[in-house]
């Protein structure tokens, strides 16, 4: 699927093993900046590797990336939510990050809406996020896409001496 933002052509794909590097060094940025995941060690390309391919078969739950030329600008992942409990198969963990160069382009939105036109296919029907409750950018993004406050874990992380909470979006899928 090609998409047009402000920032030129985007082509969203599903993930491979060769964006393994490019995948943790973005999400590796999120972790540096703090305030952007919970995780607060860097992941290597060993370990998002391995990520990817839990996410396969990506019948149920992919990975995609944001093409922007030749360069990964960003990618997008739908997780299983609580795998094994058959009454939850039909709702999945959506994450998305995008590198620092490509931010306030419009690639999220493309992975967010992507991710979401996906659904029906993938048999999904709610989708959800979970995300620091200080986070506000990503909070908006949510919101833009359909995504509602479906719950706050106050006081819940605690980076570099801050103490903040875990919000969760909610949505139907289409």
């Amino acid at each position: 699927m090609d998409k047009t933002n402000d920032s030129g052509r985007v082509r969203v794909r599903l993930a491979t093993l060769e964006d393994a590097g490019a995948i943790a060094r973005i999400y590796n940025q999120a972790v540096e900046a703090r305030f952007q995941t919970a995780a607060l060690e860097p992941v290597t390309e060993a370990d998002r590797r391995r990520w990817i391919e839990d996410h396969h078969p990506p019948q149920t739950h992919p990975v995609w990336v944001a093409q922007v030329g030749q360069e990964v600008a960003g990618w997008c992942s739908l997780s299983a939510y609580r795998p094994g409990r058959q009454a939850l198969q039909h709702s999945a963990e959506i994450s998305y990050y995008v590198h620092q160069d490509h931010r306030r382009k419009g690639i999220a939105s493309t992975l967010m809406q992507h991710a979401i036109n996906a659904c029906p296919e993938l048999g999904l029907k709610v989708l959800f996020a979970v995300l620091l409750d200080v986070n506000t950018a990503s909070v908006a993004l949510l919101e833009r896409h359909g995504f509602e406050k479906w719950g706050h874990l106050p006081g819940v992380a605690l980076i570099d001496g801050v103490t903040c909470g875990h919000l969760i979006y909610g949505r139907n899928a289409p």
